[in-house]
């Protein structure tokens, strides 16, 4: 700025200074250097518009009973007793430059367990019809709704159990190519992504094999009053086996298959996503639903049913579920009060194929347990960078007599207090 003032002097008492005595010379320095020092600062000011920096800070104070997981600090150091901690949920900044056809973007999350990397990708957009682009990198999977819902705007605390099982960080290291029609078009409402991905979250790649995600969304409105949208997803990938022992659903439980071909093999990942919300203003308030529902078959470990999200090759032996799950959540503002209520509840069976008691035989383990969780809550926006949410859930474990620590419901109840700061 203190150099853009000057030249502008120097220009007025140029343009002064010619006009009376007939110079191209200003204070030693011509016209022309003038023109050219203005050229150079304007590219600079371009430069200056073309990044956008953003991010925001979650603090979080969580009470959860003896046996709940929380998602800021350290595991419970007393198991008979409840616990409580308090610590950065999420810590982002955002960096995003865009000139031309080209916008390259890399996103960090700091918190006091670390630095860690959440974005990191270049994304191109055709010159011609402003329809295709191409991203390549570190970006969130194109499944769902809720994954590429941003955790800043997201009304629940964490998204929901089945996505964190099935798409750890949601972010994974791929490419991508989004066709959507440009916004004065009619098809503008359309919009396909497909892509091939790592199939292990935000870690080096591993294996030779790759992951494909499709997605189909459609976004519309009526008369701004009435937002609404749905899409279906699609997953078709592998996991890699290294070992030999594969556990296929066989009744209600498991028999094993040990033919060596197994070593070295892929295991088939394979989801089938279905998402829809709505928006609508009323006399009432904002209200919205939102709600997802997704089966398919995942390959998984005796104790859980988590994707692989490591750097290393996975050394367990496979289990190969058909599961369900997905999750209802209702947002209701109050008129012109910044207050809004929080209703979700979110189910996963990771096991269709066993039930209650007959989990604990035939080779059932704590990864075919079902889990379902209803929270609710309140969230105070307090002005447009600060918003504080206060939000409680129900976990509740499917009842297995055979299965040791599953006969009866879990004590791992857990309450969030937030406050977000975004800017």
């Amino acid at each position: 700025m203190k150099k853009l003032l000057l030249t502008v002097g120097y220009i007025l008492t140029g343009t002064t200074l010619f006009a009376q005595h007939d110079t191209t010379m200003v204070q030693g320095k011509s016209i022309s250097d003038l023109e050219q020092k203005i050229y150079e600062i304007e590219d600079a000011l371009k430069d200056v518009r073309n990044l956008s920096v953003s991010g925001y800070i979650q603090t979080q104070f969580q009470y959860g009973e003896k046996d709940a997981s929380l998602k800021v600090g350290s595991a419970n150091e007393n198991k008979e007793k409840s616990y409580n901690r308090v610590g950065i949920r999420r810590g982002r900044i955002k960096f995003a430059y865009t000139r031309g056809i080209g916008t390259g973007v890399f996103q960090l999350d700091l918190t006091e367990k670390g630095l860690g990397l959440k974005d990191a990708y270049l994304k191109l957009t055709d010159p011609w019809l402003n329809s295709i682009s191409a991203s390549v990198g570190v970006f969130d999977r194109p499944f769902g709704y809720e994954i590429s819902y941003s955790s800043s705007l997201r009304e629940s605390p964490e998204r929901s159990t089945i996505f964190q099982t099935l798409f750890p960080e949601e972010r994974d290291l791929g490419a991508r190519i989004t066709l959507q029609a440009p916004k004065t078009s009619p098809w503008n409402i359309l919009k396909l992504d497909v892509g091939l991905f790592a199939g292990n979250g935000i870690k080096s790649e591993i294996d030779n094999h790759k992951d494909f995600i499709g997605q189909l969304s459609i976004n519309n409105s009526i008369k701004d009053i009435i937002k609404w949208g749905a899409g279906v997803s699609y997953y078709n990938g592998g996991v890699y086996q290294g070992k030999k022992y594969i556990y296929k659903n066989s009744g209600n439980g498991f028999i094993v298959d040990s033919s060596a071909n197994n070593l070295g093999s892929f295991a088939k990942r394979e989801y089938v996503g279905f998402n829809l919300y709505l928006t609508a203003y009323s006399a009432i308030g904002l209200t919205k639903i939102t709600s997802e529902y997704l089966f398919g078959t995942q390959p998984g470990a005796k104790s859980n049913s988590k994707s692989p999200n490591a750097a290393t090759l996975p050394t367990n032996d496979v289990y190969m579920r058909q599961f369900n799950g997905g999750y209802v959540m209702l947002v209701q503002d109050f008129g012109t009060l910044p207050v809004s209520a929080i209703v979700k509840y979110d189910w996963y069976d990771p096991n269709t194929k066993s039930k209650g008691d007959e989990i604990g035989k035939n080779n059932t383990d704590a990864g075919d347990v079902a889990l379902n969780t209803t929270g609710f809550g309140l969230q105070w926006k307090i002005n447009t960078n600060f918003r504080l949410t206060g939000y409680y859930e129900l976990v509740q474990n499917e009842k297995c007599i055979n299965l040791k620590g599953y006969e009866t419901d879990k004590k791992d109840n857990a309450f969030t207090c937030r406050l977000q700061y975004k800017f």
